[in-house]
């Protein structure tokens, strides 16, 4: 080998590495508007960057969601404009969330004990140790949630823009406290590949767990098309495992045209489901799911399971485009140790995404054995994060990330095609 030629190497790519570093540092050519709230930005500009996005990045969900947001985050929104005046040009519109977190959000929620007056120093140190994280993006669901690009944008000046905004918010945020991570989230394919240049600002990639996405066939026009696509042996396993009990126990699966009648009984299902998670950001408000129905209109699916007319669960779905995300759930943990209600909601939602129009299902990261078994497959997801370098931090972030996590089983439950045919002709 050529030593000085592979110096020479080394050399040319640490500065290509630092002149990158330092345009990135620098400011980028653009012009923001940075408000509190999205209806103080352009509307017309705000909505013709988020109508190719769908509907979480919609002015009507935006909105709205701000007046039910948890009380732990708040939001921040941004437009990016190329130039000033009549020419300029729409490169972003950006929505962010504060979040004040502390490391008891980091595992299951211990039930009350009334009798008891003191807590262990330990514990009092999980409710008192908080960190800031500006998060770009919606912890209230899953997906890139929170950059709409304009059509044709350069990307690298587009996040330079991005980053900067991020930056930007996080000083003005000083007066409240200091912010120890930035997070950009949820990022798919064509996202990452396009910010991966971001590491050269201290920004680092971590995989998390995949979405789980299940593709609708076109020639499904029901549910029970679904089900007859499916191998016997998966079939058989459905009608036997899910449905029978289901029916046997005297349940009923119902679609909620409206939830504000059973508004406390639907949070009271998310509750229990919630307090047993290992990482809760956040807890929703009673009023948000009907918040959601109102924003949602006409893309909104809330399926429930009713056993002689008490819910023991319920599932949400939104179509987002061709996508139906189902991302909301909740049941009744007493009633799930006898009952396979969470697996009932989730081939609920198979009906509602096909009767909503929609492609395919976007059922979100977690529970990716019985997803799999739907016939869903991996998306990969990713974050990019910034963060301070303290040990309560390093704590944070691992548990924040999830920086270990399992992959998704190889699962086929759907007929093999036969030979001489093709898998659309089964």
């Amino acid at each position: 080998m050529n030593i000085p030629a592979a110096l020479q190497s080394i050399k040319k790519s640490v500065i290509e590495r630092n002149k990158e570093r330092k345009r990135l540092r620098g400011p980028a050519d653009l012009q923001y508007a940075i408000a509190d709230s999205v209806t103080m930005l352009d509307a017309g500009a705000w909505q013709t960057l988020a109508q190719q996005c769908g509907f979480f990045m919609s002015i009507e969900y935006l909105a709205a969601l701000e007046q039910v947001l948890p009380l732990n985050l708040s939001a921040r929104y941004a437009l990016i404009f190329d130039g000033l005046g009549a020419d300029r040009q729409l490169v972003a519109a950006v929505y962010m969330q504060l979040a004040d977190i502390s490391l008891a959000q980091a595992r299951p929620e211990k039930p009350a004990e009334p009798e008891k007056k003191w807590t262990l120093p330990l514990e009092q140190l999980a409710q008192h140790a908080k960190q800031r994280i500006l998060v770009c993006g919606n912890l209230l669901s899953f997906g890139q949630h929170g950059i709409a690009f304009a059509k044709d944008v350069d990307t690298k000046l587009a996040w330079h823009g991005v980053v900067e905004v991020l930056y930007r918010v996080r000083q003005a945020e000083k007066l409240a406290g200091k912010t120890h991570f930035v997070m950009i989230k949820d990022l798919h394919d064509p996202y990452i590949e396009q910010a991966a240049h971001l590491d050269n600002l201290s920004y680092r990639y971590v995989e998390t767990e995949p979405n789980m996405v299940l593709t609708l066939a076109p020639e499904w026009k029901n549910y029970d098309d679904y089900l007859a696509s499916l191998a016997s042996k998966y079939r058989g396993n459905i009608r036997n495992a899910i449905f029978k009990p289901m029916d046997e126990a005297g349940c009923v699966i119902e679609n909620l045209a409206d939830l504000a009648p059973v508004q406390d009984q639907i949070f009271a299902l998310y509750k229990a489901v919630q307090i047993n998670a290992d990482f809760r950001p956040f807890e929703l408000l009673p009023e948000y799911f009907v918040a959601l129905q109102a924003a949602a209109a006409e893309r909104f699916r809330c399926s429930v399971v009713r056993q002689n007319g008490r819910l023991l669960g319920f599932l949400i779905s939104i179509a987002d485009g061709d996508t139906a995300i189902a991302y909301h759930i909740g049941f009744d943990r007493a009633a799930a140790g006898d009952l396979p209600i969470y697996l009932r909601l989730l081939h609920a939602g198979i009906a509602d995404a096909i009767a909503l129009g929609c492609k395919q299902i976007s059922y979100g990261r977690t529970a990716l054995e019985p997803k799999a078994s739907l016939g869903a497959k991996p998306q990969t997801f990713g974050v990019f994060v910034r963060h301070r370098q303290p040990v309560l931090n390093k704590l944070m972030k691992r548990l924040l990330l999830g920086i270990e996590h399992d992959d998704a089983p190889e699962r086929n439950p759907f007929k093999k095609a036969k030979p001489g045919k093709t898998e659309t002709e089964n």
